[in-house]
């Protein structure tokens, strides 16, 4: 759905009180928009150990899904930085210097002074917040205690960078955050709550900073089925399943298939992946994008017979749609070995 962060408003709500491994088959997996040199290979990256200790979200026999953490030991190496290299900053925007006053779920903080910060580029499982019509997501409640934890060992005081859009409709920040006293190095938040398995990589068109290597780390999180990775509520959905698909509508999902047709008409791409376009799974994207996909080198022709994940809110126009308007929102992907 061709939306930006500024229209969404799926965060707003109330504050919060003030502080005192699902297995796929291996892939080599590349973020097609980053052709430009950037190609990233599960083998070395699936062979990371998680930190001792942390296990996250196992399925228990009742069904029930939790995530178990050690905060302290999670916030100390959650950069793993022995895995990852760290962003270059200075490709963003140097923000002000904030200090937290509180966490209001997995992807918001409130800050002491001036507007919310919505963490850009993730997705955390949702809480009501107060809204009537938000229903709680399954590991929300997790995902904002782990948030709260990280701030607790990485300190209050953090450095807002911007790389996109700075604000949204309720005038909350739209930064990336890094808290500067975290143990052995600064931490960025974004990065440990996606590697943790308990944020999605959430992108726009108008904010694409920084999401090949939050890419990377979801990658990680998903291979090795952490938090909602091994929860069905956050299941990758297979393109061929309409029905399921369907009732997944007004969801935010990843589907993954095969492009089985790539046709422009009227205005529009249509990436069909099935025999019957009308009712089968498609995925649409407006001409008037077509520079930014271009400026990628992202060849839509190129993802026929291609197999694909794409990500966004899943619509009903005839079959299940997803409407794409940057091409991070897809990603290519080769299997491997």
């Amino acid at each position: 759905m061709a939306t930006t962060a500024s229209e969404t408003g799926e965060d707003e709500g109330m504050k919060s009180k003030p502080f005192g491994h699902q297995r796929i088959t291996r892939r080599h997996w590349l973020q097609a928009a980053c052709r430009t040199g950037l190609s990233l290979g599960v083998s070395s990256a699936a062979a990371i150990a998680w930190p001792d200790g942390l296990a996250f979200a196992r399925q228990s026999e009742s069904g029930d899904h939790r995530a178990s953490f050690d905060a302290a030991e999670l916030s100390s190496r959650a950069s793993m930085s022995h895995a990852f290299s760290e962003p270059d900053w200075s490709t963003l925007d140097e923000g002000p210097r904030v200090r937290i006053k509180a966490v209001v779920d997995g992807d918001t903080v409130e800050l002491e002074r001036g507007p919310d910060v919505r963490m850009v580029g993730t997705q955390a499982p949702k809480l009501p917040l107060g809204r009537d019509h938000v229903s709680e997501w399954p590991l929300a409640r997790d995902a904002k205690r782990l948030l709260e934890e990280l701030v607790a060992q990485g300190g209050v005081d953090a450095q807002l960078y911007f790389g996109g859009r700075r604000t949204d409709r309720h005038n909350r920040h739209l930064a990336h955050i890094v808290l500067d006293d975290a143990p052995g190095e600064p931490l960025w938040l974004q990065g440990a709550m996606v590697l943790a398995g308990l944020a999605r990589v959430y992108t726009f068109a108008d904010n694409r900073s920084l999401i090949p290597e939050l890419m990377l780390r979801e990658h990680v999180a998903r291979e090795q089925r952490r938090a909602v990775w091994d929860h069905p509520y956050y299941a990758v959905r297979d393109a061929q399943h309409t029905r399921d698909l369907l009732e997944r509508t007004n969801h935010f999902e990843l589907v993954e298939g095969v492009v089985r047709n790539v046709a422009a008409h009227r205005g529009r791409w249509y990436l069909n992946f099935g025999e019957t376009w009308r009712e089968d799974f498609t995925i649409t994207i407006d001409r008037e994008h077509d520079p930014v996909f271009e400026d990628s080198l992202f060849d839509l022709h190129a993802l026929q017979g291609a197999p694909v994940r794409v990500r966004g809110w899943v619509v009903e126009d005839g079959g299940p749609m997803i409407r794409v308007d940057h091409p991070e929102a897809i990603e290519l992907l080769t299997t491997g070995g």
